[in-house]
């Protein structure tokens, strides 16, 4: 038994393994980002980029390629209640070259929803869901603002079922 003492300075709390705990562990577990180094498992759109981006590390002093913690994730993008697949290259690794996928501007994340990818160029993102969309937020290279790299920069786009397609506006402030 480990005790801890509330800021309040109540009774002891016990620590002690419980199912419970145990459950909410692993719960938390299977939904963090997946990875893999199998990308076999990739559908077959997500296989090729994986293998170009493996081709350009074996062609870059013939470098190991390696899909790292983060690159794959299974995420509902556009609201179905169904994983979609998101590649992320912030995860690839080449041991040859440090900076082979990624530069100042971000990292390229590829999302795929059915057959549809669209690859966007970010510093980081997330969904979120506002009303009956599930928004993508990006932060984007500060040149989308009309600054320069440092220039905090968003975009937020939702996906377009009947077209295909990403929509996102830039908001014009009074």
């Amino acid at each position: 038994m480990v005790p801890w003492i509330s800021a309040a300075g109540s009774r002891p709390r016990d620590w002690s393994f419980t199912w419970a705990n145990a459950l909410l562990i692993s719960a938390l577990v299977v939904s963090t980002p997946a990875w893999s180094q199998d990308s076999t498992q990739l559908p077959p759109i997500l296989q090729r980029i994986v293998e170009e981006a493996r081709t350009e590390c074996a062609e870059f002093d013939n470098g190991e390629f390696d899909l790292g913690w983060g690159s794959v994730q299974r995420i509902d993008l556009n609201g179905d209640q169904r994983h979609d697949w998101v590649l992320n290259d912030f995860g690839f690794e080449c041991s040859t070259a440090a900076s082979l996928y990624c530069g100042t501007g971000g990292c390229m994340s590829h999302f795929l929803i059915e057959d549809h990818v669209a690859t966007q160029l970010n510093q980081g993102w997330e969904m979120a869901t506002i009303g009956p969309y599930r928004v993508l937020l990006a932060d984007v290279h500060g040149t989308q603002c009309g600054g320069i790299n440092p220039t905090p920069c968003f975009t937020a786009s939702v996906w377009d079922a009947d077209e295909s397609v990403w929509r996102s506006a830039g908001a014009e402030w009074e």
